[in-house]
Order: C-alpha cells, then structure tokens, then sequence
C-alpha cells in the first residue's frame, strides 16, 4: 500500500501523516501541502518542516486561482476580517450555514486534485484529517461522516476502483486526535494552527482556542503556544 496525505502542518494533517507513516513505513507515504490563497505561508512553510522531519516525499500545489472569488475571511484578497472567539459562539449566527472561515468546497477540491495525483504516483489511499468539531454546527460541512462517505465513494468509482480515501478521525474529536498523537510522537512542537500568521499564535481564533482545549483535555500544555 501506498499513501497520499493533505498535510497543512496542523495538529490534525499532522497526526493523519504520522498514522499513515506508521502504518505503512514512511518510503510508501507521500504529503501533499496545497495552497488555497491564505492570508499567510505559514502552512506551506511548516507543512515543508514537518514532511522534512519525517523524511517524507513533499508535493506542493497551488489551488489559489479557484479561490479568488470567495470571500471567505481566510483568503488574501478578502476584504473580511478573520472572526475571534470559538466556533459555538460563531455558529450562532449563521443560521445553520457554515462560518466565515469555511473555504467553499475546499475538502471537494483538495481530494479530487489529490486523487489525481494519488493515481499518478502509484498511490492505493488518500488520508486526511477531518474530525467531528470541525463537522458540528455545520461550521465546516466538509468534515462531515456523509460528505467523507461521499466523496470517498466518488473517488473509488471515478479511479476505477483503484484509490480510495480515508478520514480515520472523522468520528473523533481534536482531543482524541491529541491523543492518539502524543502516542504515535508526533513533534507538535513544530505544527501551526492559527489562521493569523504571526510569529506566535494568535490564542483567541477559534483554531486556537480548539486547539488549546484538546491539549488541555489530555492534561497537556500546547508545546507550540
């Protein structure tokens, strides 16, 4: 077996790559770090350290054209500011839709760009590391069990039967995520969660603020905070 995984050098792709690894040895596990158009390089640059300390293969991609007309407060060319506080509290005025920081369709297009490549390179399976509090409230829809199922079904037929995706944490929450990280020894220390892009993290967007939760939940401290 042969793996392709969205790494965005986060806490999730992170421990989605460390999984991978241990499953099927580091020579059979490819990262793919893509840009969408974000108000920072910080994920490109840390995805680039985290594939290094690994001794993975590193694709990068640029998605960023297909972005340009979102007006989603992550993207560079949005005039709109980036939300504080958690995610509850900003679903409570969406009236059901996702919150502002959702990329329209990005999981969509991450996976079918990743898919392609995936079969280019010999590749059997794509992970990635959606989880269930991202999937809440709506917030981000494609974390969702059903959008996974989905696009896991379209992936399979559409390659022929060859590739199919696996979200291993979509059930789960960020603190078990954590978990199962500091089992597998996952160097958080060197991963990057906030949407700004400062020299430190920013502790009060909503990434953040998950973030610093699912550590706390395991009786941690954030080693990146």
């Amino acid at each position: 077996m042969k793996a392709l995984v969205l790494s965005s050098g986060g806490v999730d792709s992170t421990t989605c790559l460390a999984l991978a690894i241990d499953q099927y040895g580091k020579e059979n596990v490819i990262a793919l770090s893509i840009s969408y158009g974000q108000k920072h390089a910080k994920e490109i640059e840390v995805s680039r350290r985290i594939a290094s300390y690994y001794q993975v293969e590193l694709i990068y991609l640029d998605l960023a054209k297909i972005f340009e007309y979102s007006e989603c407060s992550l993207l560079a060319h949005s005039r709109n500011e980036i939300p504080k506080g958690d995610y509850s509290k900003q679903i409570q005025s969406t009236e059901g839709k996702p919150v502002s920081t959702y990329v329209p369709f990005r999981n969509g297009l991450f996976l079918s760009s990743a898919a392609s490549i995936a079969l280019s390179k010999g590749c059997n399976i794509i992970y990635y590391g959606a989880h269930s509090d991202d999937a809440a409230g709506n917030a981000y829809p494609d974390c969702s069990i059903e959008f996974n199922t989905a696009m896991n079904k379209a992936i399979y037929e559409g390659s022929g039967k060859q590739l199919q995706i696996e979200a291993p944490f979509v059930s789960w929450t960020k603190a078990e995520v954590v978990k199962k990280g500091m089992e597998l020894k996952v160097p958080y220390e060197l991963t990057w969660s906030c949407y700004e892009g400062g020299d430190e993290p920013c502790g009060t967007c909503a990434t953040c603020i998950d973030r610093r939760k699912a550590f706390e939940i395991n009786g941690l401290n954030d080693p990146a905070m």
